[in-house]
């Protein structure tokens, strides 16, 4: 089972990739064949695709049962103690500080310690 993943794609992509696998929505194709045209087909995409990003996903003898590619995305495929996992980018929020503590008491705190000092009066 081959499942791949276009965005931004040529229009001529798509039209040679239903020669071999169904789309089933925009960009989306599914299909089953066997390694040797997918990877020539993967080897198309990576030709054809100008900016655009590709994800194929097949399958694969291994503890996942699965294996996947990527092309032109910010998103990398990694290797942990045998699995295949995607390391995505981390990205920071405008306006905040990753990495860094904010100073001073949470609110939390703030509400605990008011509790505690108006019990006292």
């Amino acid at each position: 089972m081959v499942v791949i993943v276009l965005t931004a794609c040529p229009v001529g992509l798509r039209g040679d990739l239903t020669r071999w696998l169904l789309e089933i929505a925009p960009g989306v194709f599914v299909g089953h064949i066997d390694a040797r045209i997918r990877d020539r087909l993967w080897e198309r995409i990576i030709d054809l695709l100008r900016d655009g990003r590709a994800v194929m996903v097949y399958s694969d003898r291994n503890e996942q049962h699965m294996a996947f590619k990527v092309y032109g995305a910010d998103w990398s495929p990694v290797d942990c103690d045998g699995l295949q996992l995607i390391k995505r980018p981390k990205e920071a929020k405008e306006g905040s500080f990753v990495g860094t503590p904010r100073k001073g008491w949470s609110n939390a705190s703030k509400y605990r310690k008011a509790r505690k000092f108006s019990k006292r009066n």
